[in-house]
């Protein structure tokens, strides 16, 4: 199911104890495009300390009543690493995390999610695990792929011939957890339209500059179908906006996928 991610803040982090906090906001992967870890605002419960929540963690997601159910003790969570959420995660703090959890990490393999397709099946270590974390944290560098939702909200965006707008959000798929569009405000340009484009359709992102350039052009945008927060994200309107970009939709097996494309429009 995709949903926009404006309805993950505030979403109520439940323990198998009781309520953990809400989310504020979430980090997301730079390079396979992903959500690694909800930022939770424990409120009065931990003294206002801000915690990370991974989707490994995630047993049910209530849309309706605005509940994310969580296998985790809120003991666990009390004595997890204390990581400042202000500064970059970096990836020897998320071997440390993973360790302490339990929790096979989700980097170093072929699928989203390292070995798995889907993050719940990193939940449980295997064989030997425990023993090689501890070695893998000693290793691990102080570089980081994650970004934080909230600081990526307001980049400009590029066509190939120009600004089409600014970065206004987010679409996930609550499953898998992966980030499969990003809602871009077309600003004075097209008053009022909102589009998705795809990580697929990104070349870059420069991050020091705060802009993402895509591969599509002006017109092509232009003339893609809307998108309304509003209304339900089908998948005849996904497909409407692969055919428009002549892209192979995501979820069509990669055997099926044209190993070229154009990304400029029709």
């Amino acid at each position: 199911m995709l949903t926009n991610a404006t309805f993950l803040k505030g979403l109520a982090i439940h323990a198998t104890d009781g309520e953990l906090g809400t989310v504020d906001q979430f980090y997301f992967d730079d390079e396979s495009w992903a959500i690694r870890y909800f930022v939770v605002d424990t409120g009065g419960w931990l003294g206002g300390r801000e915690v990370l929540i991974s989707p490994i963690s995630v047993v049910h997601t209530d849309w309706q009543d605005k509940r994310l159910n969580v296998a985790l003790t809120k003991k666990q969570v009390q004595n997890s690493p204390d990581l400042d959420t202000h500064k970059p995660v970096s990836r020897r703090h998320e071997a440390a995390y993973t360790a302490y959890y339990g929790y096979n990490s989700y980097w170093g393999g072929p699928a989203l999610w390292g070995p798995k397709f889907y993050p719940a099946e990193l939940a449980t270590l295997t064989s030997g695990s425990a023993e090689a974390a501890v070695d893998r944290i000693r290793k691990e560098s102080e570089e980081s792929h994650l970004r934080s939702s909230g600081r990526v909200i307001g980049y400009h965006v590029e066509a190939t011939d120009g600004e089409i707008g600014h970065w206004d959000g987010f679409v996930v798929d609550n499953e898998t957890w992966a980030i499969r569009y990003i809602e871009v405000a077309t600003r004075n340009w097209l008053p009022g339209k909102k589009v998705l484009v795809s990580p697929a359709w990104i070349e870059r992102v420069s991050w020091t500059d705060s802009k993402v350039f895509t591969g599509l052009t002006r017109e092509a945008i232009k003339s893609c179908p809307e998108y309304l927060r509003s209304r339900p994200l089908t998948r005849e309107y996904e497909s409407r906006l692969h055919d428009h970009y002549g892209s192979p939709p995501y979820w069509l097996p990669e055997s099926d996928h044209q190993p070229v494309f154009s990304l400029t429009g029709p």
